[in-house]
């Protein structure tokens, strides 16, 4: 049964950090694309990045970019994601999904997922 686990989100103030963690199981880590994507309230869920572990190739959307970071730990199976200078507007519900077996054109879209957790929370005060 695949799972993925996300944890790390909380209260932050603006200009905080933090780091978000997605634990994988079920499926074979190496093969897989994982991306973390988020959905902020009455928004429709949005990508920020994905890496595929076993090369450790990253994509991210444009305007993510600069303050947020993916990485993987291959002998954990978690992603990570690494968030810097938080503002207001990054507050949502940060989710973790997952493509089982990518293929060199995967989109790292959230309709591209086979799997998603169950998301955590962040919240960024102003």
């Amino acid at each position: 049964e695949v799972h993925l686990v996300e944890s790390g989100g909380g209260l932050v103030q603006a200009g905080g950090s933090l780091r978000l963690s997605c634990a994988a199981s079920g499926f074979t880590f190496d093969n897989s694309a994982i991306g973390w994507f988020r959905q902020a309230p009455g928004k429709e869920r949005e990508a920020i990045s994905c890496i595929t572990p076993n090369d450790g190739d990253t994509y991210y959307t444009d305007s993510k970019k600069a303050r947020f970071t993916i990485s993987s730990d291959n002998a954990k199976n978690t992603v990570y994601l690494r968030m810097n200078d938080l503002k207001p507007e990054d507050t949502a519900v940060y989710y973790c999904g997952a493509i089982e077996l990518y293929a060199p054109d995967y989109v790292c879209k959230p309709y591209g997922m086979d799997y998603w957790g169950k998301g955590t929370l962040v919240t960024v005060s102003s």
